[in-house]
């Protein structure tokens, strides 16, 4: 392994990171060396844990729900009863609500921005504040297409991963200097869990792949590998960028 990617003694805390896009981002940060500390709100399965330690690392499982703002303090102070240090945060969670418009309700307005955006800046910041006393540090949003695209009926949704794409820039801004990067991921349309309905929507998915250059739905991995190459050493001098991840998409 080439050491501008090798993650070998750092910690790495994956939101999410018990299933889908989050469960590869956890495995490749595991086979590039990093120990891992998975956070979600159902915890993670014994299995993905044992298959993260057999890479030579340890692994943690630590329960959450993000849409409880007023809890991140306790999780930081769990995370760090685990770890003495984190080297690379991921806020990869992230939920969906589907509705028109004229009829989108403040309850899943609200659930929405509190897990897609507030509990993401507010992550960052109590993990940021021990990476600028440490001097280094990386942080990796995970931000969609819908920071770029307004979607439809998803306002919130598109609402919220603006901001992720906008905080991101500010915090780089900020931190850049101190040697904690920050960026994000912005992924295009991978067949995950979330997707599920548009994938088994064959017009729609028609629609999405004629849109594609490379012609397919992305994978998992396609995004874990991104997300990796932000974590190393590779990425040194990338700051406050929002990098698509799409096949193509946002070039046609």
């Amino acid at each position: 392994m080439s050491h501008i990617f090798d993650l070998s003694g750092q910690t790495a805390v994956v939101t999410g990171g018990n299933k889908g896009m989050g469960k590869h981002i956890s495995l490749t940060l595991a086979d590039q060396g990093a120990n891992v500390v998975i956070v979600s709100r159902s915890g993670a399965p014994e299995e993905l844990l044992e298959t993260i330690r057999d890479k030579g690392v340890s692994a943690h499982a630590l329960k959450h729900d993000l849409s409880d703002i007023d809890g991140i303090s306790r999780l930081v102070e769990s995370i760090y009863q685990h770890v003495d240090r984190v080297d690379i945060l991921v806020n990869n969670a992230g939920v969906q609500r589907r509705s028109d418009a004229v009829e989108f309700s403040q309850e899943d307005w609200d659930f929405v921005q509190n897990v897609n955006a507030k509990a993401v800046f507010f992550l960052a910041q109590a993990i940021g504040k021990n990476m600028l006393e440490n001097g280094s540090g990386k942080i990796i949003n995970i931000a969609s297409l819908l920071s770029f695209q307004g979607g439809i009926r998803v306002p919130a949704y598109a609402a919220s991963k603006g901001a992720v794409a906008m905080f991101t820039k500010s915090l780089s801004n900020e931190w850049a200097s101190s040697g904690v990067n920050v960026n994000a991921v912005a992924p295009g349309y991978i067949a995950t869990e979330m997707n599920e309905a548009l994938i088994n929507d064959e017009d729609r998915s028609k629609q999405i792949l004629d849109r594609i250059p490379a012609g397919r739905w992305g994978d998992p991995s396609d995004i874990a590998g991104t997300v990796a190459f932000l974590a190393s050493k590779a990425s040194d001098y990338i700051n406050g960028e929002i990098i698509t991840v799409d096949g193509g998409w946002m070039g046609r």
